[in-house]
């Protein structure tokens, strides 16, 4: 599903990742532990084709990414990979349905199934109710279930999150990988989660420590 293969990334002297490899089978939860500045989420970007690597290769599903140009690799994206992120980064303008509806309108999807889709999810999620509510009327739970709607509204095979429960407390965080672990039950997608908290990087199907740009 996911091949990693000898990913090295500088910012000029700073080297931050030093040859990294590993691979994720279809349908599975990884997580990937490290503290703060280890490169977990340099590394999170390259896989999501958001960053190149200085030298490597990325494969999802047999494509080299890192070969496509930037027309390709959008496409790619687009339709592949869905981002959950610490922060939600929702837009603060629209609605829980709105923002879950974006992706799907940018790959100019047929509206009503956009839609369709998007209602599915957030009750899914349990969230349904909340759909006509912006941002700043939801809380910090709440916005990250919207966010994770958001990231499974064009059904991608891969969801790579970045500290998705980093400004949850205990509780909410707990129900999110609860959440995340019926996401995959029900839609099979795979999983790659960046954290610092062990505790959490406990509860997946495997666990990678990235520490000094390379992981043990």
């Amino acid at each position: 599903m996911i091949k990693v293969e000898n990913i090295y990334k500088s910012y000029g002297s700073l080297e931050v990742l030093k040859g990294i490899n590993f691979d994720v089978k279809k349908s599975e939860i990884v997580s990937i532990l490290g503290a703060s500045g280890a490169g977990k989420t340099t590394l999170l970007q390259i896989i999501g084709t958001l960053l190149k690597p200085d030298k490597g290769s990325v494969l999802i599903e047999n494509v080299n990414t890192i070969g496509l140009n930037e027309k390709d690799l959008a496409k790619f994206r687009n339709k592949h990979i869905g981002f959950v992120f610490q922060f939600h980064h929702l837009l603060p303008e629209f609605t829980a349905f709105e923002n879950v509806c974006i992706p799907g309108y940018i790959a100019k999807t047929n509206k009503n199934d956009v839609h369709k889709r998007a209602i599915e999810l957030l009750s899914a999620l349990n969230i349904e109710a909340r759909k006509d509510h912006k941002p700043n009327e939801l809380s910090g739970g709440e916005k990250q279930r919207v966010a994770i709607a958001r990231s499974l509204i064009n059904n991608p095979s891969i969801i790579l999150a970045d500290e998705p429960s980093g400004n949850l407390d205990s509780k909410n965080a707990k129900d999110l990988y609860k959440i995340i672990f019926e996401l995959r039950q029900d839609f099979e997608q795979t999983f790659i989660i960046v954290t610092h908290n062990e505790e959490h990087a406990k509860l997946t199907d495997r666990m990678f420590t990235i520490k000094d740009g390379v992981i043990g």
